[in-house]
């Protein structure tokens, strides 16, 4: 059985939560910014409409000459393409100053009003854009047209946002190599303890999560889990070594009343009830004494240390081996029996005895389930790194709802015969599968019956 595999990253919890502080940090940075740059503007736009106030009031108090003297000594101080003016006579003509008209949408009622086209001008000297200005008569009755740039002053706020926006960048590009480098330990142990838990369901129950020395909270989780571990494999070694001896003992009590049983058969007369009676008895306890070896075969199976024994084997000699030894049993059930291998079939790693044994009883249930006239299909392939071992057969098949339970101990199908055997056969192949870390499946074949599919995939871990 295999686990599903692991979040590619951007679903684990680790990974949610960075992701959901960056976005928190994102959004609170960008709202700052915003109410930053808001503060900002909001000053700078005040600084510049007092300022323009001051030269107002300034301007306001001089008239005739004085205040075209004024002006011309306030061009030697002021920025160019920032600060400009524009004297006009009482019928609004220019009389002195860069700006020789005044703004169309400027209303002449002193106030400071806010303008999007501010000059209409070819004087790359003259403030264009958005820019602050006011229309004022003079105490002689002319008319003072004074301008300053915004553009100037929301210089600074660009700068600004700028540098702000640089340093939260900066503050992010460390934050997602941060965060990328701090998903990746947490899946790292996901996968560890994933592996560790595949070889547990595998049936090593010698396995056990790794724990870290960071003591962290999937540490705790582990520590819990293995201590559960621990206790389940108590359990189940206490239950298993309780049947395994009662398998071993009663073994040579029954080989004794066999004995008994069949030297009391021999004395009995030919063709008497009592003799007939005696060779019952003996093959119920022959019947008696093969399910205990079974159990202790199926026992032995279980125990992890058989894995010393594994070679890496070429499954196609395997099949031909098999397949002369069922030919003349299929052939005296008469039952067409073929063998199709691919070419260039991978290798396969286990112990070449037991895989003998598995594919033996899964030849044999097809053979002895096929009525005469039927045929059983032997097929081996390659899937990517992986030989797949199909056995298929025309015979009765084996229903959806007992493709799990026959692998169980002592399971007889209720549409088979109660001859068909003990119900072991199957368990003994799971077993062998398990060991070997290779996967059984059960379906249908394209004529009707049974489909029993080995995958034998590559081991990495022969210990």
């Amino acid at each position: 059985m295999s686990l599903p595999n692991p979040s590619n990253g951007w679903r684990s919890s680790s990974s949610r939560l960075l992701a959901l502080y960056s976005f928190l940090f994102v959004a609170w940075s960008g709202i700052l910014l915003g109410f930053l740059y808001w503060e900002v503007t909001s000053y700078l736009d005040n600084l510049a409409r007092h300022s323009l106030m001051q030269r107002q009031q300034l301007f306001s108090r001089f008239e005739g000459e004085q205040l075209v003297e004024a002006l011309t000594t306030s061009v030697t101080y002021d920025i160019r393409t920032v600060d400009a003016y524009g004297l006009f006579d009482m019928d609004k003509l220019p009389i002195n100053g860069p700006i020789h008209r005044i703004p169309r949408h400027l209303p002449l009622d002193g106030q400071i009003h806010e303008l999007k086209n501010c000059t209409d001008s070819n004087d790359p000297d003259l403030p264009r854009d958005s820019c602050d200005a006011v229309a004022m008569q003079t105490r002689d009755g002319r008319w003072l047209v004074l301008v300053r740039d915004n553009g100037s002053l929301f210089a600074v706020a660009t700068l600004i946002l700028h540098a702000l926006f640089w340093g939260i960048s900066l503050t992010i590009i460390p934050g997602v190599a941060g965060w990328h480098l701090l998903r990746r330990r947490p899946l790292q142990r996901i996968r560890g303890i994933q592996a560790s838990a595949e070889a547990i369901i595998a049936g090593d129950l010698a396995r056990r999560l790794p724990v870290s020395n960071s003591r962290d909270e999937l540490d705790m989780l582990a520590v819990i889990v293995n201590a559960m571990l621990d206790r389940i494999e108590k359990l189940m070694n206490e239950v298993k070594g309780v049947c395994d001896n009662i398998a071993h003992d009663l073994r040579t009590p029954l080989t004794r009343l066999r004995a008994q049983l069949y030297r009391i058969q021999q004395q009995s007369p030919e063709d008497s009830t009592q003799g007939e009676q005696m060779a019952q008895v003996i093959a119920d306890a022959d019947t008696l004494m093969a399910r205990f070896r079974g159990l202790l075969r199926i026992s032995e199976l279980e125990d992890h240390q058989r894995r010393s024994a594994f070679v890496v084997l070429d499954p196609k000699l395997l099949l031909l081996e098999l397949y002369d030894f069922y030919l003349p049993l299929a052939e005296e059930g008469h039952v067409s029996l073929h063998v199709e291998i691919a070419n260039n079939l991978p290798p396969v790693t286990g112990d070449r005895a037991l895989l003998f044994e598995a594919l033996a009883n899964l030849m044999s249930n097809s053979i002895k389930f096929t009525p005469a006239g039927g045929s059983v299909l032997v097929i081996a392939r390659a899937e990517l790194d992986s030989t797949v071992i199909e056995v298929r057969d025309s015979g009765p098949g084996i229903p959806q709802a007992e493709r799990e339970a026959v692998f169980k101990r002592f399971y007889r199908s209720e549409s088979g015969t109660q001859s068909s055997g003990f119900g072991l056969g199957l368990s003994i192949v799971a077993a062998i599968v398990n060991l070997h870390g290779f996967r059984l499946q059960i379906g249908n074949s394209p004529s009707g019956g049974a489909s029993l599919v080995l995958e034998c995939r590559q081991m990495t871990d022969l210990g």
